[in-house]
C-alpha cells in the first residue's frame, strides 16, 4: 500500500524504524523484531541505510520481507549522494519487482570519495524530482525535517526554503529528526504550515535508554535537552535500570502530549528493540484507540 495512501486515511499514523543487521551478522536476526514489531500494529515500517549506503542490499531485503513475510507496508530509505542514476533506477526496479513502493528520500552523509562531486544528486530535491519525472513516478516518496535545523543549514529560513523545495518536488510526507522538546516540534510546525507546507508530518522520538545514548545523539544530531529531561537524566544516570524506565516513561509522555496536540502521525526509531518499543505502545493502547475512532 502507499503510505500517502495511509496518511489519507488514517491519523494519527504509527510507524517505526528498524536498522539492517552489520554485514558480519545473518539477515534472518532482524526477522523476530519484525516480527515482534507486526504484533504491534503499526501502521508501516521504514528500514534504514547503512552509512554511505553501505547496506543497500538489506536494505532492499528487509524492505521486501516486511511487506512480503510480514504482509506490513514498508518504507525503503534511499539515499542518493555520490550515486549515478542508473544506480537509483537499478535500486527503484529492485524495490518495484518486490512490492515496495515507497521510499524515504535522502541526501545521505557524504563520503571521502564525494568530495568535490558534481554529479545529479546534491540534495534530496533532486532525487525526488528524479523519480517523479521518469518511469518510478508513481512511488509514494517521504523526506526528512529537521525541527532544529539541519546541522549544516546555516539558517532556519534557508532550511524551511530547503524543506519546501522538497514538497514542491513531489515529497508526498516528512518524517522528522528526533527530538526531546515538543514545543520545538509545534514551533516548528506552525512555521511549516505559514510556509504553505501541507503534507502529513510524522514526529520522530526515540526513546533514551542509557547515558552515554545522549551523548551520541546530541553529537550526530544536535537534539536539544529540555531541563525537564536534562533533570531526569541526571536523576538516574547511576542506576541503569531506573534510567531506562525513566527514558521509556519519557518518550511515551511525548508521544501523548503530541497525539493530543493533533500531530499527523507518530515515528518511533526502534533501535531494533520491540521490548521498548512495545511498553511504549502497550501505555498508548486506549489513547491511540481512542484518536483512530474519532
Amino acid at each position: 500500500m502507499f503510505i500517502r495512501d495511509i496518511l489519507g486515511r488514517t491519523r494519527p499514523a504509527i510507524s517505526f524504524e528498524i536498522f539492517p543487521p552489520k554485514p558480519e551478522t545473518p539477515l534472518e536476526t532482524i526477522f523476530d523484531t519484525i516480527g515482534a514489531l507486526r504484533d504491534l500494529n503499526p501502521d508501516f515500517i521504514s528500514v534504514t541505510y547503512g552509512a554511505g549506503g553501505s547496506s543497500r542490499d538489506r536494505t532492499t531485503d528487509i524492505a521486501s520481507a516486511v511487506q512480503n513475510r510480514w504482509g506490513l507496508t514498508s518504507l525503503a530509505h534511499l539515499t542518493c549522494m555520490g550515486s549515478t542514476p542508473p544506480e537509483v533506477e537499478g535500486v527503484l526496479e529492485v524495490l518495484e519487482q518486490e512490492g515496495v513502493k515507497n521510499i524515504l528520500a535522502l541526501r545521505g552523509d557524504p563520503r571521502p570519495e564525494d568530495e568535490g562531486n558534481d554529479g545529479p544528486f546534491q540534495y534530496a530535491s533532486d532525487l525526488i524530482k528524479y523519480i517523479r519525472r521518469g518511469h518510478f513516478s508513481d512511488f509514494s516518496i517521504g523526506a526528512a525535517a529537521y525541527p532544529e535545523g539541519h546541522a549544516e543549514c546555516s539558517s532556519p529560513v534557508d532550511d524551511l526554503r530547503y524543506l519546501k523545495e522538497k514538497t514542491d518536488a513531489g515529497a508526498d510526507f516528512l518524517i522528522t529528526q528526533l527530538f526531546f522538546d515538543n514545543e520545538i516540534f509545534f514551533s516548528f510546525m506552525e512555521k511549516v504550515r505559514r510556509a504553505g507546507i501541507k503534507v502529513p508530518v510524522l514526529a520522530g522520538i526515540m526513546p533514551v535508554l542509557n547515558a552515554r545514548q545522549i551523548g551520541r545523539i546530541v553529537s550526530l544530531c544536535g537534539a536539544s535537552i529540555p531541563p525537564k529531561f536534562a533533570r531526569i537524566m541526571s536523576r538516574y544516570e547511576h542506576s541503569p535500570q531506573a534510567l531506562a524506565e525513566a527514558g521509556v516513561a519519557y518518550a511515551a509522555e511525548q508521544i501523548i502530549d503530541l497525539l493530543s496536540w493533533g500531530v499527523d502521525g507518530i515515528h518511533l526509531y526502534t533501535m531494533n528493540r520491540p521490548d521498548v518499543s512495545g511498553r511504549i505502545m502497550g501505555s498508548l493502547l486506549s489513547v491511540r484507540d481512542t484518536l483512530t475512532t474519532e
